[in-house]
């Protein structure tokens, strides 16, 4: 993974209503949450019921006298009918907006933080590029810029004004604190992932918002604190220190803030780990928006609905320098059956899992020999639990195994279908990448 909205006034405010109130919710994403959107009545824009004016695709507006431009995604399937949720993507100082929309190096399955493929078609994306790839935001022209932005989408498409989101990282989660701040009855949650304080300004910052904050307790946890607080205070949340994991945990506690006004919630998840938009439990330091929690939570505190896939999910192995997959080799599922690479499809042979450590493939788990040398090639097995058969599935796209050490390796950075794929000392060179496909 790379590192990696028009004035509607009080109906707005008057629709929002929440299904549930009180008790704090603690643990992991199976536990409770309190949605900013159950129950609320959609308002549909000058956008609906037309043709739209829009596509997916690049496009530049005027906003303060300056060319600005955004990606939008908006589902192949539209329908001008339909009123869409409205989800924009903030990239981190640095970033882009074809990093946020592309999903940087894991690919479409974290495109727009991992929410689009969530929304199984029910949203229209945004990811906006910032000035000198930052949202400094100096005298609102980024907030004004927002404001354009979702002038333009409302008059072409069909969006429901009651269910428009923000999140981002870094930068990104300041930028989408600042329209927590600047447009909450434009706005109805934002999630602000390890953002660093009020970089990006607070203009008002006084009414009741639906907010929820992402944060390493290794990283400036301070300062997201302090953002969260905020709303703590404006929503009439029970004050309290919620509970943080420990450092060497691996993990994440989400807590949902008791006795916050109705439709105004407050979640605030803290991971043991550091400056990360993509932590992943039981793995220190990982970074994976493909293997993160971050996603389903977000998606989960935006609209009250459950990810259908959870983890494990299948997915293919898709090597970086050849751009072909992990294939065992003429499907056989046979003990000692050898992987190589082979154009990508979407039969068994190429389908994995994520059992724990292990990789499973037709019915098996991807092995070496114990203490296997470089060189070795890769193999699957019945499952034994052996630590020959686990793998750690590194931020840098290497998948090394766990018992010595070796990383998953095309064999002499070939390219051609059927090469051997073995295990060898880890380079991180583009022959021992891999992505989720």
């Amino acid at each position: 993974m790379s590192h990696q909205r028009s004035f509607f006034g009080s109906a707005v405010l008057a629709a929002l209503m929440v299904l549930a109130a009180g008790g704090a919710a603690q643990g992991n994403a199976a536990g409770a949450r309190t949605s900013p959107t159950d129950m609320v009545a959609a308002a549909a824009t000058a956008g609906c019921g037309k043709a739209p004016t829009l596509a997916s695709g690049t496009h530049t507006i005027q906003s303060n006298g300056k060319n600005r431009s955004f990606i939008l995604s908006v589902p192949t399937n539209y329908d001008s009918n339909r009123q869409y949720r409205l989800i924009f993507g903030f990239h981190w100082l640095g970033g882009t907006m074809e990093q946020v929309a592309g999903g940087g190096s894991d690919g479409d399955v974290y495109a727009h933080y991992g929410l689009r493929r969530l929304a199984n078609d029910s949203a229209i994306f945004v990811a906006p590029q910032g000035l000198n790839n930052g949202w400094g935001n100096s005298g609102g022209e980024d907030v004004t810029f927002v404001d354009n932005m979702i002038s333009r989408i409302d008059n072409a498409l069909c969006i429901d004004t009651t269910q428009r989101f923000a999140l981002g990282f870094s930068y990104g989660g300041a930028m989408s604190y600042a329209l927590a701040c600047a447009r909450a009855t434009v706005f109805r949650a934002v999630a602000a992932i390890a953002a660093p304080g009020a970089i990006s300004g607070c203009s008002g910052g006084t009414q009741p918002f639906a907010y929820m904050g992402i944060h390493g307790v290794s990283d400036n946890i301070g300062a997201g604190r302090g953002l969260r607080d905020t709303f703590v205070r404006n929503n009439g949340c029970t004050p309290q220190n919620a509970p943080e994991p420990a450092a060497g945990s691996r993990t994440h506690i989400s807590t949902a803030y008791a006795g916050c006004r109705a439709g105004y919630p407050v979640v605030w998840a803290a991971f043991d780990g550091g400056h990360q938009q993509g932590p992943v439990d039981g793995c220190a330091g990982c970074e994976s928006g493909a293997r993160s929690w971050v996603k389903d939570e977000v998606w989960k505190f935006f609209t009250g609905e459950t990810n259908p896939n959870p983890d494990p999910t299948t997915f293919r192995l898709r090597s970086e320098s050849a751009s072909r997959c992990l294939d065992v080799n003429g499907a056989s599922s046979a003990n000692g059956a050898q992987m190589i690479i082979w154009d990508c499809h979407a039969n068994t042979n190429q389908q994995f899992t994520l059992s724990g450590q292990t990789l499973r493939v037709m019915g098996k788990c991807l092995d070496v020999p114990a203490n296997s040398a470089a060189g070795t090639r890769v193999r699957i097995w019945d499952c034994g639990g052996g630590t020959n058969q686990q793998w750690n599935l590194n931020s840098n796209g290497t998948i090394s195994n766990v018992q010595s050490g070796l990383c998953l390796d095309v064999n002499g950075a070939g390219t051609a279908n059927g090469t051997a794929v073995v295990v060898w000392g880890c380079h991180t060179g583009a022959n021992q990448r891999w992505a989720r496909a």
